[in-house]
């Protein structure tokens, strides 16, 4: 596409020569911006060029250089080599240019208007023809704005090439909508008035009014009066006069002062009568320059204001009902009107000059980008008096900083706390426990609190450190973000008691230390371990080391064991050697060097002897039995024994037997006397400096900064059992416990407190004289406690001092002249309009106002206007009295006030010829007497509204919020006060301040809240049974509910069904399985029963006594109980046979243990014993017996498994002295074997078993945290500043809710008070009065309200209990007047004036939507007068009707819609329906109007034929359609017997079919429809019917069938009689 020269280019060439140094610049960056078709060579190739690139050089200035794209391009569109286009019309690639630096960019800029109006455009985007379709939602529109580009030196519009250089020019125009054109809407008419006369022929009206506009191009207003005329019945009487006659009075001339009677009809509005009833009146108006009233005051403001008296005149005629003139005469009655009156001349408002704008509100740049505000204000210098001109707005206020860009960030505020306060446990405590508790040892979970405060956050290039501290400011400018938590759970260490182990038994006599033995004294020592760690600091555990002081001390011993059994020297049998191993072992039984055994090793090899036959055989010796005594007294020693058996008796030349006493040995055991000593060391000292182990400053202990490493002390000392403290020699020096440790040394940390915050603000405005002293406050806050010898807090937290000494407020008051003497309407005006008279009358009288300062000097009147209270009156109504007026006295003093309640009064009388005159004889124009109520000073109480909640008293002090609170329990219940506001009344029942029956304005009573009571429950029940018989198991006790909470307390825990509480306690308990065991005595020797005196051997008998005894207890006799204690099932044996070997035989030694069965118990295995032979037979014969004996390995009988089970856990248990966190569950250990017996844990370790069980463990049991809330906010202010209605509101927040059986929230968060009622002054405007005219019936008049000053309880406008009080109380009603429109002009018409009618009542606000939606805030309300004719006659000097739109807040979007009648004789009425139901005219789419009536089609042509309401041809009554195939009238025919009323169906279908019937509608929504154009019935619809009939018939003929009883009985048909039914009548079908 070839563009045109652009014509601004072309313009600029030509005025180049007025910039030359501009043109350089211009000349040389001017860009084509389109790609351009040049050249063409011939009619298939042509030369592109692309667009300028940019301009690119070494420096800035004309030396650069630009360059573009060449293309040669055939017509289709296509690129091909440059040959095939001419070269001597190739366009140029390269051009100079000006290369345009970055600063040259601040030399210019573009220059942006705002968009103008949007304005319809008749043409679419792409098309030529004019728009005709129909508007839908809104129409094309555009609108256009100014872009040029400017030097920013002095704002010169220059070429727009420049600026484009360094940004794309902006858009010009830009499409916009345009609603849919919007017509006028009315309402619907109202009802015709009555007729204007009441005889003859009158005109009656009706009217509408407006209820939209039209807007966007819409349709204009339609007439909204229709007129018609009207006449009675009766005739008027012929005497009576065919005209009426009205005094008529103009509206009152402007107020002017007198001047000479050169200019005496200045101002004056005079009629030219005229007797043609075709002319119309003339009205000619003299006017004259008025002197200008400014708005602004000069420099200097009045000292004084003086009011001048002026006159107005106004016209008066006399009009006939035809609205022809006619002489006065005709209508004056006894006193001719008044046609001229003294007045005020106006005075305009005057206003001081503006002050400066105060500063932005906006002083920094926030999220919201909002814009802020600036205000100027401007004082009244003179009140507007005689309708004058109001004053203009005295204060203008303007956005600023409207982006803001160049402003700092707003500052940010967040929230900060303080350090975590001490963990206290005594507020998790229930009230009884309360009572019981030792707070001072309470440990274990707790609660601990901060405080939360706002702080300006610091700019984020500032560093800031962890610890950095802000000053504080108010919390509310934090509001917007969640302060952080300020209470949390925490732990105080609970000291565990060192769960210790059994004692190991005594060791061997050792010396102190082995690697050194010094001496011939050593110990016997036994120890304890700790089973395990408990989480918090233990306490000084007990000692785990005992000793006792023994002889001859070894810490070496030589062991001996015999590696193989007896060999004779000489033969099988009699002495020989058996070889020992002989080693050297420490205490703990391992091997060391023979060098550290001190004695001589024993020999290696040792004499022994093998019996040989016919020898006595004795057995190996058994065991040594326990020791009888733990340790050695004077009276008694421990002993043990052991002994062994005689196997085989000797024959007549064996050896013998050794006697009884060798059988069995006897030895001394724990022989060491019953001292024990031990190691007692106290609990550790604090951690103190040790000069020796500073670390240099701060040094790290386990990943741990530190300041410095300390050392602790204890005291050891050497402890005697039972005795007490002896010297440190008795106890070994190995076991001896530290005495010193390092420790660590806590840092010292010095108290950080914030700054103090801003002072609060002082008054700004002066002080009235007489008043207390303003004060200001600042507080801080403690941000870290000092701890470890750290600086110390200070004293001061809170600061208040007195404001600085404020101004008092200037003292100014009113000075008021004396009144002038009364002024009257000049003479020379009375003259000229009434003719000669006396000078009397209603006049005005004037006095002087100044502004005086306490000195008395004058001042400007201004400063009274703000300081000085109600401006005194500066005009009055007078009156010189005139001859015939009413002479009266002056009143006399008012009467004495015999008290509150009382009047006074207060009397005149007519003096000289008054007293004759009737009209002075009338009370109620001059009243002779005058009452008022006395004034009271006694004012009645009366209390109003409800008791405010019960407020308890707060026990904070002033300024403690600001210091280190920790959280108290908030008092919740007890004694507090409630309060009822007070009305106070005056005599008159007036409300006045509540200060005058009350010092508060309340009614205060004492008042309780009840306490809340914790749940209670009992003391802990004794401990219950063991619940395992055998083995580990649980034993409990619990607690029951007494008492349920009530009021808010604690709750219980979760009660069972029998409403007890589930509290118990579990822990861990052990019942021994075998608390008795059997004892047995060695087997006696085998006793055979001999008949003769040969050698007793063979099968014998052999005994032992066995007793039940307590497991572990010491040997002998004493300690036998009864057998039933044993398990009886494992007594062993008393008695059993035996077998003596004969002198000759084979003797073996006993059985051995049996061998272990292999695990698993497998059926196929075995197990094994052994013995071996102690003597060879003396011959083969007999052989010797078996030596190995086995047997299968049966489970439960001589097999056994085993395995470790574990009890049910504890529950948790918690140190004595804690209430929750932190505790310990434990469990114990059993070993069961495979029959479910439960064995000694040594069983389980015997099969190497591993036990993999945890047996202890942490817990936590939950704090009962009872809710925790902030203090009360400070009361807000005051909801309303007068009345009944006000309250003010106090709240709280929830810092932490309730947990577990925590006492709960409240649920009062917030508290109300009622406020003092208040008297609430107001101004009262009453209702315009009707429109008056003064002197006259109709005319120009005026309509009026009052403005009255009335006293309310704040329910206005509501309530009517407003009452009038004195004026002095609302303000200056001068100033109030001076705001408000006081009096309108209004027209009455006289009879036959054409006239527009009173403004209709705003329409509803209606808003501009598209399809239902609006996008506009602000709706329009509309409001009309219509015209209302009187006489015909007067019609051409009749008004034009009016209308005028308000803007509106609140507005719906409204749509309009065709609604429609029934049809009646094929008519319908059709009208527009607005969506809330009001029927308007206008709004709805005229071209989808439906239509009103309807036609037939053909039309019905045929005699005796009519269109029927259905639309189609019918036959009138007595006739019968005939149709056609076609379903057309045809013809109509007459009815044969058509009075009969069984007639023919199919006639009857067709003219006597009902109207549009429910039914019609119904069969018109089908697709088949049964009804024929016609109104008769199809035929398929006929065949419908029969086939349905058919179908009834055999489903009653099945059912008969079927249901058919077995015994047939006497019956009726029942179909039959529907069947006779359904044909009545239809005979012919």
């Amino acid at each position: 596409m070839i563009l045109k020269d652009d014509p601004g280019v072309t313009a600029w060439t030509r005025r180049v020569g007025d910039h030359l140094p501009l043109f350089f610049l211009l000349s040389l960056i001017s860009i084509q911006v389109q790609s351009d078709i040049e050249f063409p060579k011939d009619h298939h190739f042509s030369w592109k060029t692309g667009q300028w690139g940019q301009c690119v050089g070494e420096e800035c200035g004309s030396g650069g250089v630009q360059t573009r794209t060449l293309w040669c391009v055939h017509t289709e569109g296509w690129t091909t080599h440059h040959s095939h286009c001419q070269h001597t019309d190739k366009p140029e690639s390269q051009r100079h240019c000006f290369k345009v630096c970055e600063w040259h960019q601040d030399l210019f800029e573009w220059e942006v208007s705002d968009w103008g109006a949007c304005v319809l455009v008749p043409f679419f985007s792409n098309e030529l023809k004019l728009r005709t379709a129909e508007c839908v939602t809104a129409q094309h529109g555009i609108q256009r704005r100014k872009v040029q580009c400017v030097r920013t030196s002095n704002r010169t519009t220059v070429t727009s090439r420049i600026c484009e250089f360094f940004s794309q020019k902006l858009a010009t125009e830009q499409a916009c909508l345009i609603p849919c054109p919007q017509d006028c809407v009315v309402s619907d008419f109202t009802s015709w008035s009555s007729c204007s006369k009441t005889c003859g022929v009158g005109l009656q009206h009706r009217t509408r009014h407006v209820l939209a506009t039209p807007m966007y191009g819409g349709a204009n207003c339609p007439n909204l009066t229709q007129t018609r005329t009207c006449s009675s019945p009766a005739a008027c009487p012929a005497g009576e006069s065919e005209h009426q006659y009205s005094l008529k009075v103009g509206p009152w001339s402007e107020c002017r002062l007198p001047h000479h009677k050169g200019v005496l009809l200045s101002g004056r509005t005079t009629v030219d009568f005229s007797s043609s009833s075709k002319e119309k009146n003339t009205v000619k108006r003299h006017t004259q320059a008025s002197h200008q009233h400014h708005h602004h005051a000069h420099n200097t403001h009045p000292m004084s204001w003086e009011l001048e008296v002026g006159y107005q005149t106004r016209q008066v005629r006399c009009t006939r009902s035809d609205g022809k003139n006619a002489m006065l005469s005709l209508c004056m009655q006894d006193n001719s009107p008044l046609t001229f009156q003294a007045c005020v001349m106006p005075k305009d408002c005057e206003t001081s000059d503006w002050s400066p704008w105060s500063p932005c509100s906006k002083t920094c740049r926030a999220v919201d980008l909002s814009p802020g505000y600036r205000l100027r204000t401007r004082i009244m210098t003179q009140i507007p008096i005689g309708g004058g001109k109001g004053c203009p707005a005295l204060e203008e206020k303007e956005a600023c900083n409207i982006i803001g860009d160049l402003l700092p960030n707003c500052p940010r505020y967040i929230w900060r706390t303080t350090d975590w306060g001490e963990c206290r446990i005594a507020p998790l405590l229930s009230q009884q426990d309360r009572r019981l508790a030792n707070i001072s040892i309470l440990c274990g979970g707790g609660i601990q609190t901060r405080e939360t405060y706002c702080v300006q956050v610091p700019d984020d290039s500032a560093p800031h450190h962890r610890k950095e501290v802000s000053r504080p400011v108010s919390a509310r400018l934090c509001a917007s973000g969640e302060p952080p938590l300020a209470v949390q759970h925490c732990s105080v260490p609970c000291q565990h008691h060192c769960p210790l182990s059994q004692w190991s038994p005594w060791g061997a006599c050792l010396h102190d230390n082995c690697e050194e033995p010094q001496g011939r004294k050593g110990f016997r020592q036994r120890r304890r371990q700790v089973v395990w760690e408990p989480s918090g600091p233990p306490e000084t555990c007990p000692h785990l080391v005992e000793s006792i002081p023994c002889e001859d001390p070894a810490c070496y011993l030589w062991q001996v064991q015999p590696e193989e059994r007896c060999i004779p020297a000489k033969g099988s049998c009699g002495p020989g050697t058996v070889v020992q191993n002989v080693t050297c072992i420490n205490v703990e039984g391992e091997e060391v060097p023979s060098s550290r055994c001190a004695d001589d090793p024993p020999p290696a090899v040792v004499a022994c002897e093998v019996a040989c036959p016919g020898d006595c055989v004795v057995g190996s010796w058994s065991p040594w039995s326990s020791c009888s005594h733990s340790c050695a007294t004077k009276n008694a020693e421990g002993r043990q024994s052991r002994a062994r058996n005689v196997l085989a008796l000797p024959g007549n030349e064996g050896t013998e037997c050794p006697a009884a006493p060798a059988l069995e040995e006897w030895r001394v055991c724990n022989d060491h006397p019953c001292m024990v000593f031990y190691w007692e060391a106290s609990a550790w000292g604090p951690c103190i400096e040790d000069a020796s182990m500073n670390l240099n400053g701060t040094g790290f202990w386990n990943g741990t900064p530190t300041c410095a490493v300390g050392v602790q002390i204890r005291k050891v000392n050497c402890m005697k059992m039972n005795v007490g403290q002896v010297i440190s020699k008795r106890c070994p020096d190995s076991a001896r416990p530290e005495t010193v440790r390092p420790c660590l040394l806590p840092c010292k940390k010095d108290c950080i407190v914030t700054p103090f915050s801003e002072w609060t603000a002082c008054p700004s405005a002066c002080m009235p004289a007489n008043t207390t002293e303003a004060t200001q406050s600042r507080y801080r806050t403690i941000v870290q406690r000092s701890a470890n010898g750290g600086q110390e807090c200070p004293d001061t937290l809170y600061e208040e001092r007195e404001c600085e000494s404020l101004p008092v407020c200037p003292v100014y008051r009113w000075r008021t002249h004396k009144w002038h003497s009364c002024t009257l309407v000049p003479d020379s005006v009375r003259q000229g309009i009434a003719g000669a008279g006396e000078a009397c009358g209603n006049g005005l009288e004037t006095r002087g106002v100044r502004c005086v300062g306490e000195d008395g000097e004058l001042v400007d009147m201004t400063e009274c206007l703000r300081w000085a209270g109600v401006l005194p009156p500066q005009i009055r109504r007078c009156r010189v009295a005139c001859k015939d007026d009413c002479a009266l006295t002056a009143w006399s003093k008012f009467t004495e006030c015999a008290g509150c309640g009382s009047s006074r009064s207060r009397k005149r009388s007519l003096t000289g010829r008054s007293k004759k005159k009737e009209h002075c004889l009338k009370e109620e124009l001059y009243p002779l007497v005058e009452t008022e109520t006395c004034p009271c000073d006694e004012f009645l109480s009366q209390p109003y509204g409800n008791w405010s909640t019960c407020i308890l008293p707060d026990p904070s002090a002033p300024g403690s919020l600001q210091g280190w609170t920790s959280h108290r329990e908030v008092k919740e219940c007890g004694q507090g006060q409630r309060y009822k506001a007070v009305a106070c009344i005056d005599q008159q029942g007036h409300l006045v301040n509540p200060t005058l029956c009350t010092d508060s304005g309340y009614v205060v009573e004492v008042c309780h809240i009840p306490c809340p009571l914790d749940c209670k429950l009992s003391d802990w029940s004794a401990w219950s049974a063991c619940s395992a018989s055998c083995g580990g198991g649980l034993k409990i006790r619990s607690k029951w509910l007494r008492e349920k909470a009530f009021n808010g307390g604690r709750p219980c825990p979760k009660l069972d069904l029998k409403n007890q509480a589930q509290v118990y306690e579990a822990t861990p308990c052990h019942t021994e399985c075998s608390q008795y065991e059997w004892r047995t005595e060695p087997w006696s020797i085998c006793t055979i029963n001999t008949v003769d005196e040969l050698p007793a051997c063979g099968e014998g008998v052999q005994s032992r006594k066995i007793r039940c005894v307590r497991r572990g207890a010491a040997g002998g006799e004493a300690g036998s109980v009864e057998d039933g204690l044993c398990d009886q099932d494992e007594m062993p044996p008393r008695a059993r046979v035996c077998f003596l070997p004969c002198p000759d035989h084979c003797v073996t030694a006993p059985w051995g243990p049996w061998s272990h069965c292999p695990l698993p118990c497998d059926q196929g295995t075995a197990r094994n014993r052994t013995r071996h032979v102690v003597r060879l037979p003396a011959s083969e014969d007999p052989a010797c017996p078996e030596l190995v004996q086995s047997e299968p390995c049966v489970l439960n009988s001589t097999c056994f498994t085993y395995q470790y089970t574990v009890s049910e856990w504890s529950t948790c248990q918690l140190s004595e002295n804690a209430i929750c966190g932190q505790g310990s569950q434990s469990r114990l250990l059993d070993c069961v074997r495979s029959d479910g017996k439960v064995v000694e844990l040594k069983m389980c370790k015997q099969f190497g078993l591993i036990n993999k069980w945890r047996l202890s463990g942490s817990c936590v049991v939950d704090c009962p945290v009872s809710c925790l809330l902030s203090d009360w906010s400070p009361w807000a202010e005051c909801s309303h500043t007068c009345g009944n209605q006000g309250q003010t509101l106090r709240s709280r927040r929830i810092l932490q809710e309730a947990h577990e059986e925590g006492r709960p929230c409240p649920t009062q968060l917030a508290q109300t008070k009622p406020c003092p009622v208040r008297p609430c002054y107001t101004w009262l405007l009453s209702n315009w009065s009707p429109c008056t005219v003064e002197g006259a019936e109709c005319g120009e008049g005026r309509r009026r309200r009052n403005l009255s000053c009335v006293v309310h309880r704040g329910e206005w406008p509501d309530s009517p209990s407003a009452q009038p009080v004195q004026e002095e109380l609302c303000g200056d009603k001068q100033q109030q007047q001076s705001q408000q429109e006081l009096e309108l002009p209004c027209f009455v018409p006289c009879p036959g004036d054409c006239h527009l009618t009173e403004w209709s009542s705003w329409s509803s606000c209606q808003l501009t939507c598209l399809e239902g939606r609006s996008f506009e805030t602000t709706g329009r309300q509309a409001r009309s007068r219509a015209v209302v004719i009187q006489v015909m006659e007067n019609q051409d000097s009749c008004p034009h009707q009016a209308f005028e739109t308000q803007p509106c807040k609140g507005g719906k979007c409204h749509s309009y819609q065709w609604r429609t009648g029934g049809w009646s004789d094929n008519e319908r009425a059709v009208w527009c329906q607005r969506s809330d139901g009001v029927n308007v005219t206008g709004g709805c789419f005229p071209q989808n109007r439906p239509t009103t009536v309807r036609h037939c089609h053909p039309p019905c042509t045929k005699p005796f034929s009519h269109c029927t309401p259905s639309g189609v041809c019918g036959c009138e009554k007595g006739y019968t359609e005939v149709m056609t195939t076609h379903g057309f009238l045809d013809y109509c025919t007459r009815t044969p017997g058509a009075d009969n009323k069984k007639a023919d169906v199919k006639t009857n279908s067709g003219r006597l079919k009902p109207g549009p019937s429910q039914a019609q509608d119904f069969f018109s929504e089908w697709t088949l429809r049964p009804v024929g154009p016609d109104g008769r019935l199809k035929l398929w619809v006929y065949g419908v019917t029969a086939v349905g009939f058919i179908l009834i018939l055999f489903i009653i003929a099945l059912s008969f069938l079927v249901c058919k009883p077995s015994k047939t009985a006497k019956t009726s048909s029942p179909p039959q009689k529907p069947l006779t039914l359904a044909y009545d009548g239809d005979m012919d079908m």
